[in-house]
């Protein structure tokens, strides 16, 4: 039994039922609803960017490029939410079970988000082996008020224990925002039997821990080696075995990964684990400043 069949089935081995996940594109500029819900499985990996035409060429024989998801990748920025002494991050790094966090999301150039810009406001949370996410789609000015000034958004009754949940989150943990994350992610789409199956390819990983407003302009730091991609397969109920032959074939090995953590740890604000993968643990953030512009596409093939 390969390392997905036993992510995905339970002890006693039976499959676990399908989860509800979004099988329509969901990329770039795109939400399916207000209110987005879904559970699915993740399972991440470290690969080195010269490996990254040969996975690319492989998943575009067996899946769909996201139609949302322009060659090279589409920008995507994260503002992390936490306590004062690291609640969520600490959850993290220790394992927990349940464990979750909060976040703010843009789709799209940082540089041209406005107030009216629509971004997700996001619950992200790990129950045992299952990631959960909830969102809801907002005008960037109106999450700000409601995440850093305690001004619920105006909503109708189906939004309202999503709004009542994160509010209460926000007061009852005195959650602030803390760090950034940014990169260019590459999509691609199951189709046929594989509906619920996505895998993303997230390059130039970089944050910042300062000048939180999407569209300042401020210097970021790369957050993993710039020579590193992220790749992240998500399926709701199995794994393909051609992914697991792929994965095997270019060498990719399964690490544990958080871009919060590791935005968190390259400004100091935490420690740096000494139990990762040797290219994150060696890797000082402060000699890796990014470009003026990080989200800026190279000529990869």
């Amino acid at each position: 039994m390969g390392v997905f069949d036993r992510i995905l089935r339970g002890r006693d081995g039976d499959a676990r039922p399908p989860e509800d996940v979004p099988t329509r594109p969901s990329g770039y500029q795109q939400t399916a609803s207000r209110l987005h819900a879904f559970n699915r499985y993740e399972i991440k990996y470290l690969l080195d960017e010269f490996k990254v035409p040969a996975l690319r060429e492989e998943l575009t024989r067996h899946m769909g490029s996201d139609p949302y998801s322009p060659h090279g990748g589409y920008p995507v920025t994260s503002l992390y939410y936490d306590t004062a002494d690291l609640r969520f991050y600490w959850e993290k790094i220790e394992g927990l079970r349940f464990r979750r966090k909060l976040r703010m999301r843009l789709y799209g150039q940082p540089a041209e988000c406005t107030d009216d810009t629509p971004v997700q406001v996001e619950i992200k949370q790990r129950v045992n082996r299952v990631t959960q996410k909830r969102r809801m789609a907002l005008p960037y000015g109106t999450a700000r008020r409601w995440l850093d000034e305690r001004q619920p958004p105006d909503c109708d009754a189906a939004h309202k224990p999503f709004v009542d949940e994160v509010t209460t989150l926000i007061g009852n943990l005195d959650l602030r925002p803390i760090v950034t994350t940014g990169y260019l992610r590459e999509a691609f789409v199951g189709r046929d039997a594989d509906l619920g199956l996505r895998v993303t390819i997230d390059h130039k990983v970089h944050g910042r821990d300062r000048d939180f407003h999407f569209a300042s302009g401020a210097q970021n730091r790369y957050i993993i080696p710039p020579k590193l991609a992220i790749v992240e397969i998500k399926a709701n109920e199995r794994v393909p075995y051609w992914v697991t032959d792929l994965a095997a074939r270019i060498e990719m090995s399964v690490v544990r990964i958080s871009k919060y953590c590791q935005s968190v740890q390259a400004f100091g604000l935490a420690p740096r684990s000494m139990m990762g993968s040797p290219e994150l643990t060696s890797f000082d953030a402060a000699d890796h400043p990014t470009p003026a512009d990080p989200f800026a596409r190279d000529d990869r093939p």
